[in-house]
């Protein structure tokens, strides 16, 4: 049981720290120029109907689908290498590790993300931010859900949730309530759906790029700082 902390950050990655938007545009070219339009809409239909069944993007699992459909079509075996061996550092937001870095002065900096058990993690170290918040990752199927199991790992008085996605934001803020901080970066798809962002409650705070956090001191993402320190303090 790790020991009780004052503030805990927690930190999304896909369209959070790493522009995921970016990273399928440059899949979707990729099968397009090497097995044409027809290859790359169809394995799309099933990265997307897979997102609707599992709640996350599983490129590996919907390259798997695809070679079932197509078993004797071997050039797909590079869509894997391209996946695996995908430029992931050249993807990252501005100011991206720079932020993890500071939050990590305040408190435990803890990767928070969904995804299947092969490329999400691959994603998460090559991109350098495994190495910058020390290995503590914790990749869930349905994030939202294993709240529980966060707490028991790392136990706070205060969580701080960065994250793209309102729907995220709004189900962590329902259960936690008060005890944490919902920060909205708005970056990609899902941060900019305004249809989506009218149906549900709004964020604490919203920024513009992750890099902005750069600019806030620790009193801008809590709701009681002077509280903060006393415990702080008294916990050293």
């Amino acid at each position: 049981m790790t020991a009780r902390a004052p503030v805990v950050f927690l930190v999304d990655v896909d369209n959070t720290l790493l522009d995921n938007d970016y990273l399928q545009e440059d899949l979707k070219a990729y099968i397009e120029r090497e097995f044409g339009a027809e290859c790359r809409d169809r394995y799309w239909t099933i990265v997307v109907d897979l997102f609707t069944e599992l709640g996350y993007r599983d490129y590996i699992g919907a390259l798997q689908r695809l070679r079932v459909e197509t078993p004797l079509h071997m050039g797909l075996l590079s869509i894997s290498s391209f996946l695996l061996d995908y430029p992931f550092p050249d993807r990252l937001y501005p100011g991206a590790l720079e932020a993890l870095k500071r939050l990590r002065r305040w408190g435990p900096t803890v990767i928070l993300t969904d995804g299947d058990i092969v490329f999400q993690p691959r994603k998460v170290e090559r991109s350098g931010i495994f190495g910058v918040v020390e290995g503590q990752v914790l990749i869930y199927i349905h994030k939202e859900e294993a709240l529980d199991d966060v707490e028991r790992r790392y136990p706070a008085d205060h969580y701080v949730l960065v994250d793209d996605k309102p729907r995220i934001l709004a189900a962590v803020k329902a259960a936690w309530g008060e005890r944490v901080t919902t920060v909205l970066p708005r970056q990609g798809q899902f941060a900019l759906d305004q249809k989506v962002l009218a149906g549900l409650p709004p964020p604490d705070i919203a920024i513009d790029h992750i890099g902005d956090l750069l600019r806030y001191e620790l009193s801008g993402l809590l709701p009681d700082a002077t509280a903060f320190t006393s415990r702080s303090e008294a916990a050293r």
